[in-house]
């Protein structure tokens, strides 16, 4: 069962929208303006994200929820920005690395880790969410199922060595 839409608040729609259709190449396809309980109004945009659904955003104009609201989740909570993320699947190789060169292109700094069994890319949206493209590089076997359950149930399991960075500058300046 996939997922088919996941919402998030943010504070700068223009940036949002900016980065969500030129940084990410997803689609606006809806957009839902509304009433809210306490006598504002909000926009609900949704965003064609592929085949996996959809991603969405609240643009909020409510006096009692006001503005000064974290959007970053990971850090609004006090945790490190890596704990709380949006990734989404890059089938191929060639794919992980077409979406790198494009962030890039946009003024994207990225980050690039190859975790054994999958690849990634992560750079921050402007509400301070990190997001990622992963690849999958390997089938997942009856061995690693197995593994994964044994080191569920283990209260002190061994630690596995952190896996290397790389870091991606951009080949061009962000756009405004």
């Amino acid at each position: 069962m996939g997922i088919h839409h996941i919402a998030f608040a943010t504070k700068d729609l223009e940036a949002t929208h900016a980065f969500y259709t030129e940084v990410m190449g997803f689609e606006l396809v809806k957009v839902v303006p509304g009433a809210t309980e306490n006598g504002g109004w909000a926009k609900h945009l949704f965003y064609d994200t592929g085949d996996q659904g959809l991603i969405a955003f609240w643009d909020l104009h409510d006096e009692v929820i006001g503005t000064e609201f974290p959007t970053a989740i990971s850090k609004g909570m006090g945790l490190p920005v890596w704990v709380n993320h949006l990734a989404f699947d890059a089938p191929t190789i060639d794919a992980l690395d077409a979406r790198r060169r494009h962030w890039q292109d946009q003024g994207e700094t990225v980050t690039e880790i190859d975790h054994g069994w999958c690849r990634s890319i992560y750079t921050m949206d402007p509400n301070g969410i990190l997001v990622e493209f992963c690849c999958t590089t390997q089938e997942f076997t009856a061995g690693d199922r197995a593994e994964a359950v044994r080191l569920l149930q283990d209260p002190a399991p061994e630690l596995e060595a952190a896996p290397e960075l790389t870091f991606h500058q951009p080949t061009a300046t962000a756009p405004a």
